[in-house]
């Protein structure tokens, strides 16, 4: 199987440009002023109903949008916005806001820990930049595509385990928009890693696990799903921190892939010969749409 060590979060050859570094500055400023607002509003009153529920998420995507979109509309006029947070499948090309208002927003209203706030600037398909901001402990992840991956200034660096026996792996789920097929891959995908992992953690969101994964905390990430928002902002910082990303069927992993793994480097191939198996089949991903006038989003 060929095995590449980045998606399109970092092609080979190309870098970022002067204005991207400061186009990041002010990702940074955005996602952390967005946090605060979310910081604010939490811990809420847990929901109890399913409708409650989804009042609950919509508003805190309003609080955050409110700040977040205004400042990465100035700090990237150009750049289009992907309206919809759990979209799939390739972007036109051009420059494209990728956006989660609050990564872990099913945490976030029942008073979980495990959420942020993450801002990706998307060129022609990859990933240039990424700023991924968790409030309650103040802590920023950035990268820049040829600059490395950072946590709050400190550089990344993935995991160099090689034993897959020794490694701390984890999956979740990606959306609710997710069927059947999905839960039984990830089912037979976790049962499978049990035999061959030290331990498997299953939780959301995606974000959270890569950034730990890119910081060497953990070994291995996958997922049945290819939800941009929750996978881009992660790959970039995996990739810039040494490890490896791919689809669950060893190929170069694209905003066309249907799946995604990533690992520190040196697991990446015992990863995929537990993984593969359960790649999924080939879907028809929906298209993306974009407002009018070029920066506006509802999530």
């Amino acid at each position: 199987m060929a095995q590449e060590p980045a998606g399109p979060s970092s092609p080979r050859g190309q870098t970022a440009t002067l204005d991207d570094r400061q186009i990041l500055d002010a990702s940074v400023d955005a996602v952390r002023a967005a946090g605060r607002v979310m910081l604010d509003r939490f811990p809420p009153s847990p929901p109890t109903t399913p409708e409650q529920v989804i009042a609950a998420i919509r508003a805190n995507d309003a609080a955050s949008l409110h700040i977040l979109r205004p400042l990465l509309e100035a700090a990237c006029p150009t750049a289009r916005w992907v309206e919809d947070e759990l979209a799939d499948g390739v972007l036109p090309d051009g420059d494209w806001w990728v956006v989660d208002p609050v990564e872990g927003n099913i945490n976030h209203t029942h008073g979980l820990r495990d959420w942020g706030v993450t801002a990706t600037l998307v060129r022609d398909n990859a990933a240039v930049l990424t700023a991924v901001h968790l409030p309650l402990t103040e802590t920023t992840y950035t990268a820049l595509r040829g600059g490395g991956a950072f946590e709050d200034g400190r550089r990344l660096k993935a995991s160099s385990k090689a034993d897959l026996r020794a490694a701390l792996v984890g999956t979740g789920q990606a959306s609710p928009r997710e069927t059947a097929t999905t839960f039984t891959s990830i089912g037979r995908s976790v049962a499978a890693m049990l035999e061959a992992a030290l331990v498997v953690r299953v939780s959301v969101p995606a974000t959270l696990q890569l950034v730990e994964l890119a910081a060497g905390r953990t070994d291995v990430f996958w997922q049945h799903s290819a939800v941009r928002s929750g996978l881009l902002a992660g790959a970039l910082l995996v990739a810039e921190a040494g490890g490896t990303v791919s689809a669950l069927d060893g190929r170069r992993w694209t905003l066309a892939s249907n799946d995604f793994l990533a690992t520190g480097s040196a697991l990446h191939a015992s990863a995929l010969a537990v993984l593969a198996p359960f790649t999924a089949k080939p879907h028809a991903p929906r298209p993306a749409t974009a407002s009018s006038d070029v920066s506006r989003s509802d999530s």
